[in-house]
């Protein structure tokens, strides 16, 4: 098969789009971000200049301007969805319409345009709450939020649009952590280190809830090399993605501890624990993919939390307590869409 050489990134000046973005580029890959850019006209700054990226300001929604975007593409990497619970519920039918409307119609379009891939980020909160020793991905999905089952209703309709010539696969990414031009401080391992480095206390919500996490810099790895792989080997295929399993307590443990290691003016954050009206937990198995794939991340949660020591040190991460961008649900009241 021919490589690859045009991708399109749909949520590229999010999160993971921040970071996954420059790597693309660097490997050498035309890349086409399309997004509403809520959190940022500068996320991408970085390679605003590169000849190979073109940024593309709209909304998935659009049909018209999806058919524009998809020209001459080879790959899609749907990154783009109102993402957390408490974000979605804040506007469910907005919410719905991005997350599932529109996904069948992007599907459709990128395959009537000639997309030889198509790469969905799911996630593992499809789980629900589980009591299994390690959730593979025939596990049920037994999600509790519309957040999570909208995320799961998508697989099926990818997967039936699966062909020849239109290679498919579902990615379930554990909650991710570590710093991103476009930093969210709304994810568990984020928001620990985030208030022990800032307020030198830790508010633990629960923390029996066993969550696994995989770095920002792995699971974008990860989407760079479903790009290069044969497409009989990942064809069809559901993967999760997630190797660190931690409870919430151990988890802010940890936090405090790389805190107290890395930055010696700081003293132990105070944990304290407080209830919980989240129940979600499971445990993820990650072999199916490094069996098949030979993936297995290089970076640790540990070092997620050095990244982001690192960000507030150098002055990357200012007012990173109240500051809008960091907070997706914060940033969705403000603007209002629609």
């Amino acid at each position: 098969m021919n490589r690859l050489k045009t991708v399109l990134v749909t949520g590229g000046a999010g999160y993971v789009g921040a970071v996954l973005v420059p790597k693309l580029l660097d490997k050498g890959y035309r890349v086409k971000v399309l997004d509403l850019y809520i959190y940022g006209e500068d996320v991408l700054d970085s390679v605003k200049d590169n000849s190979n990226l073109e940024q593309i300001k709209g909304d998935i929604r659009n049909q018209e301007l999806l058919k524009n975007a998809l020209c001459d593409c080879d790959a899609v990497i749907h990154l783009a969805c109102i993402s957390n619970d408490p974000t979605f519920e804040l506007n469910p039918v907005l919410s719905r319409s991005i997350n599932y409307d529109a996904f069948e119609p992007l599907v459709r379009i990128s395959k009537k345009k000639g997309v030889r891939r198509f790469i969905y980020a799911s996630t593992c909160s499809v789980y629900g709450v589980s009591d299994a020793e390690s959730i593979t991905e025939d596990h049920p999905l037994v999600p509790i939020t519309d957040y999570n089952k909208y995320k799961g209703l998508c697989e099926p309709i990818l997967l039936k649009y699966q062909s020849s010539d239109f290679a498919t696969v579902v990615i379930r990414p554990a909650t991710v952590c570590g710093y991103s031009p476009r930093q969210r401080f709304d994810l568990t391992v984020n928001i620990l280190t985030n208030h022990a480095f800032n307020t030198n206390r830790i508010t633990v919500f629960g923390g029996k809830q066993t969550r696994p996490n995989i770095h920002i810099e792995d699971i974008t790895d990860l989407y760079c090399e479903l790009l290069e792989l044969p497409c009989e080997q990942i064809a069809g295929k559901i993967y999760n993605a997630g190797y660190q399993n931690c409870s919430i307590a151990e988890l802010a443990e940890l936090v405090r501890d790389v805190i107290v290691k890395e930055s010696s003016e700081h003293k132990a954050a105070e944990i304290v624990t407080v209830p919980s009206n989240d129940p979600r937990s499971y445990r993820i198995s990650s072999e199916k993919i490094r069996k098949e794939l030979n993936f297995v991340p290089k970076r640790t949660i540990e070092d997620a939390v050095g990244d982001l020591i690192e960000g507030f040190r150098t002055g990357k991460l200012k007012n990173s307590m109240s500051g809008r961008r960091y907070y997706n649900i914060k940033t969705m009241k403000e603007i209002n869409l629609k």
